[in-house]
């Protein structure tokens, strides 16, 4: 290249009216954190010390990835756990995902019943919940299934309107003055199918004051699925952004119709979905998050499954490998 030439082409480059676009600088992607000590990082090491060390790998992909910190009891010290986990987050420069995940009747007495034992009892344990990570970033994914459980019409009535009340208030109770970002939940795209119910009852739940909803927890509908699903509640939110759980769905939903539990209930031949990350690919979408933790149970439903949240190895070597 003649230096004329070179010249020339720095001199259109810095020019004000060059027609050539600015190159845009790539935000970096947000960390989140995660655990030292969780299950499967035992379960590496077990294998491990074992000699199965093919098995200890696939685990690894697990063990390796951020997956979301569930509150689901007032056990002595809840909210310590709370403090530890976005303290260590925060000295390791990540965001910690958190779920709350204690509303009265929860799940509506199925695999994970349970929950506060009354209104007050959860604005209590809430509110307790909230102090603890105040100060601290973090994301905090509200009461999987909650709404859509109203819904489909185990909750009516009185008892419906108290647990919208309670998750609106949930909703600025972890909003007053603080830096955490509040996902409401919002079910899957195979679970309510009119997109409208699902929006009036965020709305009735308070979305509007979070940083938007949150779908698939624990469920194993496809990323695309979810997207669209989304894309749809958000256009009646004005623009509302979410997050999906995409820990358990690299193979899309089982084919189970008919089968009751069996849809969602540790169905076979599921995989692990895409990474956490921020990157996303979409401007609404605002994370891809493995919320439901990979490899605990989703409720003791036949070929000796545990119980809902207990570590069971074999499942999560099946996620792992498939």
């Amino acid at each position: 290249m003649s230096a004329v030439l070179l010249t020339a082409l720095v001199l259109a480059a810095c020019d004000p009216g060059s027609t050539r676009e600015p190159a845009v600088p790539q935000v970096p992607a947000e960390r989140f954190y995660v655990e030292p000590a969780g299950a499967a990082a035992a379960q590496v090491r077990e294998w491990d010390a074992q000699g199965r060390t093919g098995d200890a790998a696939a685990v690894r992909k697990i063990a390796d990835e951020p997956t979301a910190v569930w509150f689901a009891d007032d056990a002595d010290g809840y909210a310590d756990r709370a403090r530890r986990l976005v303290a260590a987050a925060t000295a390791a420069g990540r965001t910690p995902v958190l779920v709350a995940y204690y509303v009265p009747q929860r799940d509506c007495g199925g695999h994970s019943g349970g929950g506060a034992p009354d209104a007050e009892a959860y604005r209590t344990w809430i509110a307790a919940l909230a102090e603890a990570i105040r100060g601290s970033r973090a994301l905090v994914v509200l009461e999987p299934d909650a709404l859509t459980h109203v819904l489909q019409g185990c909750l009516s009535g009185e008892a419906a309107e108290d647990r919208y009340a309670l998750l609106d208030d949930a909703v600025q109770e972890l909003k007053r003055e603080s830096d955490v970002r509040v996902y409401l939940d919002a079910g899957n795209p195979g679970w309510i199918k009119d997109v409208d119910r699902v929006v009036d009852a965020l709305d009735r739940a308070g979305v509007r004051g979070a940083d938007g909803f949150s779908l698939n927890v624990a469920n194993f509908e496809t990323t695309e699925a979810n997207i669209a699903y989304g894309t749809a509640i958000s256009d009646r939110l004005g623009g509302a952004h979410f997050v999906i759980d995409t820990s358990r769905n690299g193979n899309g939903p089982a084919d189970t119709s008919g089968s009751g539990d069996g849809h969602w209930c540790n169905p076979p031949g599921r995989a692990l979905g895409p990474a956490p990350t921020t990157r996303t690919g979409h401007d609404r979408v605002d994370a891809f998050l493995w919320v439901k933790r990979p490899g605990e149970s989703d409720g003791a439903c036949g070929d000796g499954a545990p119980e809902a949240g207990r570590w069971w190895p074999d499942y999560a070597l099946s996620l792992a490998t498939n």
